[in-house]
């Protein structure tokens, strides 16, 4: 993992839970990439103002977006893609938001800034304001005009997902329900996938499993021994007499 990939935003379009649902589907069911850029380009046509194929137009770029995340990420992710995709099919559809969560925020630390920031406000006053998120944001990111836009996308692909909602006042935005979750290979693959996100090598687990930029899930509390049984690529160090430093296997 390089530090460049932390600087980077990568993300400038709406991404809809339905589609990844969909892009993960083809994964895993085994066909290649080519064969699925088609298959999208068909199926998420409607979605776009222009279907020319032949010019990157948003259509194309989506689809790039949705492939590197579920068929084509970083070469060190793919352990961790092909463990998603398999729980993907243990788990019921209406918890599998948290697997595509972990896979897009490793892929894309930028959604899971955004995330963070999010998370914190909502904590602290209930709801949340597109300005001060993007406020937030520019001040880890830089003061350009596309970090605020790029933000205004994650913002919408969350209002899609369902984790937050806009209140009664435009621009105002409060959490939806949160997932519990308890299953341990779930928490276990989660952990993995967000400390991919985080540029620091080793993080208190209980800092990582309270993260704010994982606000729309309630993690069961677990103990680091039981996520290194479960996770060969995982490990950990004990700090002091009751914290527990989590970090990936090197």
């Amino acid at each position: 993992m390089t530090s460049k990939r932390f600087e980077q935003i990568g993300l400038d379009r709406l991404v809809r839970l339905a589609w990844l649902e969909k892009t993960a589907n083809l994964a895993f069911a085994g066909n290649d990439a080519k064969t699925i850029k088609s298959i999208l380009q068909d199926e998420l046509a409607g979605a776009f103002r222009s279907a020319n194929k032949e010019v990157r137009g948003s259509l194309d770029k989506t689809i790039t977006i949705l492939l590197k995340i579920w068929l084509m990420p970083p070469k060190d992710f793919e352990t961790l893609r092909l463990l998603g995709l398999e729980l993907m099919k243990q788990t019921p559809l209406n918890e599998r938001t948290l697997i595509h969560w972990g896979m897009i925020a490793a892929v894309y630390p930028f959604w899971s800034a955004v995330a963070a920031q999010i998370g914190r406000l909502l904590r602290l006053q209930g709801t949340v304001t597109a300005i001060q998120i993007q406020r937030r944001i520019r001040e880890q990111y830089g003061e350009r005009e596309t970090v605020s836009r790029r933000a205004r996308y994650i913002i919408r692909s969350f209002l899609d997902w369902g984790v937050i909602q806009e209140t009664n006042t435009k621009g105002i935005y409060k959490s939806e329900n949160t997932l519990a979750v308890d299953d341990i290979r779930l928490i276990a693959w989660l952990v993995e996938a967000s400390l991919y996100a985080r540029s620091n090598g080793a993080v208190p687990l209980k800092d990582l499993i309270d993260s704010p930029a994982l606000f729309p899930f309630r993690i069961k509390s677990i103990r680091a021994e039981t996520l290194i049984a479960v996770s060969p690529r995982l490990d950990f160090l004990r700090h002091g007499l009751d914290e527990d430093l989590i970090m990936l296997k090197k």
